[in-house]
């Protein structure tokens, strides 16, 4: 994962903590029975340096990874302590040791004895007899009961102050499991904790503690990582961050958020007032570009006026370039609209004139008289079948690359679905096209490239779809 926040505050107070563990005023206490495979290994030690929105009082949040060990301070009865006139805090595992052992203790034994079992038929080489592959199977359905019931038991305070549990996390990602140690990490504990108490996240690092590994040099710092972290992280913030510096932030905006806020009140959360409630020093309108409320990618929006001037006029001109995946539902070459393909075409170039439909906003039609026009660039990718979300059948879909010319509202969506484009609508599309229950829109923003609004420099960003 890209660092959310700036680092180097938090790694000043980091560096403090490493010198308090090696003078013995700080000591790592076990919490847990440490396993064997884990004895001696190093842990990621995390601050989170927050201020408190009522008292405007810097506070340093401290926090260790994992459920085993947690950070004391020797001369200190609590977690809440000041030292050198800084105030600090200890944060807690999001769920108990003890909380997990229990859940795990149903099905331990019963794991245990399979993996004997299982042992001792690989030792006499009958690993691949259909008995040994029935206790693996077993014990693999054993294992997932275990490891659900503890994910059950996690909830997180996210960046508005309501609550959001593991399993509601699980759902939104279409059910797919994430790996174990999920919300153990340094990160989701400062985060769910200073969101919890009213507190403006400012700087957070991470920083390997202990001897080195393959993968971790002891005392160098790390961004969260992404098989974890980078599963929640963006459900606890808000928003995926993807890049941001003192003048710009990338994010990856999910399907169904707003990219500015709407009219009436029920409309106000967005991706722009999500992103002035991490860094208050934002500009009042960061936003440059949009992209629908359905359709999920990449948005660069702006910290500074200097910036948002700079990018606004590289849209203006022509000179951002942009790319989007979509699955159209049903096999192209058989679609009826005028720019199906023909003789095996596998891309092309496509003008239409479209217009708002006054007396059904927010449609736009098809006008070549009053519309204005869009212009976009497509190749196909692939035809393929999919699974409804309803009842489970198969339809036939095509994946087309976009590459937009001009940005005119609904545009992808409108030459896909409308007679004149290809005539067939984007999958979950609730204006052009159908959309099942528990669907989104397979619309995505997949590339993004634009000249760094303080440097010049070319960036290009890429973000695939989940589709």
């Amino acid at each position: 994962m890209f660092a959310p926040f700036r680092q180097d505050l938090a790694r000043n107070y980091l560096d403090l903590v490493i010198q308090l563990l090696q003078t013995k005023e700080m000591v790592l206490q076990q919490l847990s029975k440490e396993s064997e495979e884990r004895k001696n290994q190093g842990i990621m030690l995390g601050s989170l340096v927050c201020y408190d929105k009522n008292t405007n009082e810097q506070i340093i949040l401290l926090a260790v990874s994992g459920i085993a060990k947690q950070l004391v301070f020797a001369s200190q009865n609590s977690k809440s302590f000041f030292y050198k006139n800084q105030h600090f805090v200890i944060v807690d595992p999001i769920v108990p040791p003890e909380n997990i052992e229990a859940a795990l203790c149903e099905n331990d034994r019963e794991i245990h004895t399979l993996t004997e079992k299982i042992n001792l038929l690989k030792e006499n080489g009958e690993g691949e007899l259909d008995s040994c592959q029935e206790l693996i199977s077993k014990r693999t359905l054993l294992c997932s009961q275990s490891l659900e019931k503890v994910f059950d038991l996690y909830s997180f305070t996210i960046f508005n102050g309501s609550t959001l549990t593991l399993r509601e996390i699980i759902k939104n990602k279409g059910d797919k499991l994430p790996p174990t140690g999920t919300g153990d990490c340094c990160a989701p504990k400062l985060l769910s904790y200073a969101f919890a108490h009213n507190l403006q996240p400012v700087s957070m690092d991470e920083v390997y503690y202990g001897a080195d590994t393959k993968n971790k040099k002891n005392g160098v710092s790390y961004t969260p990582c992404d098989e974890r972290c980078g599963y929640i992280l963006p459900f606890i913030l808000g928003l995926e961050i993807l890049y941001r510096d003192e003048q710009i932030v990338v994010i990856n905006k999910a399907s169904g958020l707003l990219s500015i806020p709407g009219r009436t009140e029920d409309k106000k959360d967005c991706a722009t007032s999500r992103l002035k409630n991490l860094f208050p020093q934002c500009i009042e309108q960061p936003s440059v570009h949009r992209l629908d409320m359905e359709t999920s990618g990449l948005l660069v929006m702006a910290f500074t006026a200097e910036a948002h001037r700079t990018l606004s006029i590289q849209f203006q001109n022509g000179d951002i370039e942009k790319e989007y995946i979509a699955v159209l539902d049903g096999i192209l070459q058989k679609a009826k609209g005028q720019l199906a393909p023909k003789n095996g075409e596998k891309s092309g170039h496509m003008e239409l004139k479209f217009r708002l439909d006054v007396d059904n906003r927010p449609h736009q039609i098809y006008d070549e008289e009053n519309g204005k026009l869009g212009i976009t660039d497509w190749e196909l990718m692939e035809t393929f079948s999919m699974k409804t979300r309803r009842d489970g059948e198969r339809r036939p879909v095509t994946k087309i690359l976009f590459k937009p010319v001009t940005g005119r509202t609904h545009q992808l969506r409108l030459v896909s679905s409308d007679i004149h484009g290809f005539g067939l609508p984007i999958v979950g599309d609730t204006l052009y096209g159908h959309c099942e229950q528990g669907e989104r829109l397979l619309l995505h923003s997949c590339k993004l490239s634009f000249n760094h609004p303080q440097t010049n420099e070319r960036m290009t960003f890429i973000c695939p779809p989940e589709f």
